[in-house]
C-alpha cells in the first residue's frame, strides 16, 4: 500500500501543468507592463508631425496579458494653452512582432470598434510600435510611430 501511495504521489508530482497561471503568461510576454510614451511621429498626406511627450504632456500605456489601456493628459492640469485629456483601451493580440489593438473604449468615440495592427520591437527597456491607423469615416489614414520606455 505504501508503494502504491508513493508511486501515485510521484506520478502526480511529475505531471506537467495543463494551464499556465496569469503570472507565468505575463512573464513570457515582454510587452506586458507599463510604458511611458516618449515621442510619436505621425505621417499623413505627406506631412510629418513629431510630438515630444516628455515636456508638456504625459502619456502611459498599460498592457496586461489580454488588455491594454492608455491615458494622456497635459501637465498644466487643464489650465495651459492646450488643455487635453484622452484615454482608451481594449483587447490585443500578439503574434511574433505583430501587436494588434482592438479599441473598445476611447475618449474620441469615432475610434471605438476599430482594429490597429502594429509592428513592434522591444530592445532592453524601449518599445517601438509602428503601424497604419485607418478610420475611413473620419478621414484618418496615417502612419503612426511611437517610442516608449518601460516604467519601472
Amino acid at each position: 500500500m505504501k508503494k502504491l501511495l508513493l508511486l501515485t504521489t510521484l506520478f502526480i508530482g511529475c505531471q506537467s501543468k495543463p494551464n499556465q497561471t496569469t503570472d507565468e503568461k505575463s512573464a513570457s510576454l515582454p510587452i506586458v507592463g507599463t510604458w511611458r510614451l516618449l515621442s510619436s511621429t505621425l505621417i499623413e498626406k505627406g506631412d510629418t508631425t513629431t510630438t515630444d511627450y516628455t515636456k508638456d504632456a504625459s502619456f502611459i500605456k498599460i498592457i496586461n496579458d489580454s488588455h491594454f489601456a492608455f491615458f494622456n493628459h497635459d501637465l498644466t492640469h487643464g489650465k495651459g494653452p492646450s488643455p487635453s485629456y484622452n484615454s482608451g483601451g481594449g483587447t490585443y493580440t500578439l503574434a511574433d512582432s505583430t501587436y494588434t489593438e482592438h479599441l473598445d473604449y476611447c475618449t474620441d468615440r469615432q475610434w471605438e470598434g476599430h482594429t490597429f495592427p502594429f509592428a513592434i520591437t522591444i530592445k532592453n527597456d524601449t518599445l517601438v510600435q509602428q503601424g497604419v491607423e485607418k478610420i475611413p469615416d473620419a478621414g484618418i489614414d496615417r502612419l503612426n510611430i511611437e517610442r516608449y520606455v518601460r516604467v519601472k
